[in-house]
């Protein structure tokens, strides 16, 4: 695909996204070989006076890898990434796997060595806290059949997506950080959910296409102990190359008790990885105007417009609730009115009613407004 859009996105990945200044490293990581991307990146690092380094990857090679893998194996891999991580200044993940289940058939305790190794030392110990880096996924017919669209159509809602104008989204999420840094109870209503929590004192974060493209939320945490009540996600929800619907979580003081989904086993081994994976690591409010349905890719999926996302496992160093975990599950619930609609409140006052922001201050969010 050669494509104008193409050099926008590479330019604005590197000079907005992760800020490259002269002289510094910049590691390009792809997932699936997407030349073009890769190689605009590479033009603009550059002339940014940067100095790109770039790492190929593929699925199916990752997965044969994961079958046999070995703790020991996997350790020496993963200090091989950290070396080579620990001495880049900025990172950008680009993902355009063929197939979201091509790592449907590894099994568990396969991807926990991959999870606890790589996983951790290169990616959250090192990338994360230490790098200005971004993540993105590269339009391809598999996710334009995820999305119940062509491949010309997803390639048009992509560029839409990603190419938005991510300052205005910047400044328009002041004031809901704002509020929420002022908030200590929050409750969350709709069919089959209501969940009670607090984020007194955890920092909100806006994400406005520095660390994800496409992007579009506000994230904090729960205090750990603080979650009960009940959740029902309504959007399928890919993990570990297996893809859940009809979750449902019941929370008791921050721990889930009880989950069930389609298949509640499963859902519960991985809940059972380590003592974190059962509390809440991460909540966040998705707005971006462009996403309005799920596509089965959390980069996607967790920016719908009127949507949330109620994360069990890790949570983030700056909105630090003191969870930690070998697993991220970012999972969405949408509250428009096309799913149902739902209520979100904080400190008793309602801020947002099927999916739309009804409090004046907050309005600058809602999607006639930041497109």
């Amino acid at each position: 695909m050669k494509d104008s859009r193409i050099e926008l996105l590479a330019k604005n990945l590197i000079n907005y996204s992760v800020k490259l200044q002269p002289g510094e490293k910049v590691l390009i990581e792809n997932f699936g070989l997407q030349r073009e991307l890769v190689t605009a990146l590479v033009k603009e690092a550059y002339a940014a006076g940067g100095h790109p380094f770039v790492l190929l990857k593929d699925q199916q090679v990752d997965r044969a890898l994961l079958l046999g893998a070995r703790e020991e194996q996997f350790n020496l891999m993963a200090d091989f990434e950290a070396n080579v991580m620990s001495q880049m200044d900025a990172y950008i993940g680009l993902r355009s796997g063929d197939n979201i289940n091509e790592h449907a058939d590894v099994p568990d305790d396969k991807m926990k060595i991959h999870g606890s190794t790589i996983g951790k030392k290169v990616h959250r110990d090192i990338r994360v806290p230490k790098t200005k880096w971004v993540v993105l996924r590269y339009p391809n017919s598999s996710m334009a059949q995820l999305a119940k669209m062509s491949t010309e159509g997803f390639e048009d809602f992509y560029f839409n997506v990603c190419n938005l104008d991510y300052g205005k989204m910047d400044h328009a999420m002041n004031a809901l950080v704002e509020l929420m840094n002022k908030t200590d109870k929050v409750r969350i209503t709709g069919p089959g959910t209501d969940l009670s929590f607090s984020i007194k004192d955890i920092p909100a974060i806006k994400c406005s296409g520095q660390m994800n493209i496409p992007d579009g939320e506000v994230y904090t945490a729960p205090v750990r102990d603080s979650v009960n009540g009940v959740i029902t996600y309504n959007t399928p929800s890919p993990y570990q190359g297996f893809t859940f619907e009809n979750v449902k979580l019941t929370f008791k003081d921050g721990k889930i008790v009880e989950a069930t989904a389609n298949d509640t086993e499963r859902i519960n081994r991985i809940f059972d990885t380590d003592e974190g994976a059962r509390f809440v690591g991460e909540f966040a409010i998705g707005v971006n105007p462009y996403i309005l349905h799920p596509m089965q890719d959390i980069l996607f999926d967790e920016k719908i417009d009127g949507s949330f996302h109620f994360t069990p496992g890790q949570c983030y160093d700056d909105a630090f609730n003191g969870n930690h975990s070998n697993i991220h599950w970012d999972m969405v619930n949408i509250q428009r009115s096309d799913y149902g609609g739902g209520e979100m409140y904080f400190d008793d006052v309602l801020v947002r009613k099927d999916g739309r922001f009804v409090i004046k201050e907050l309005e600058v969010l809602n999607p006639e407004n930041l497109k």
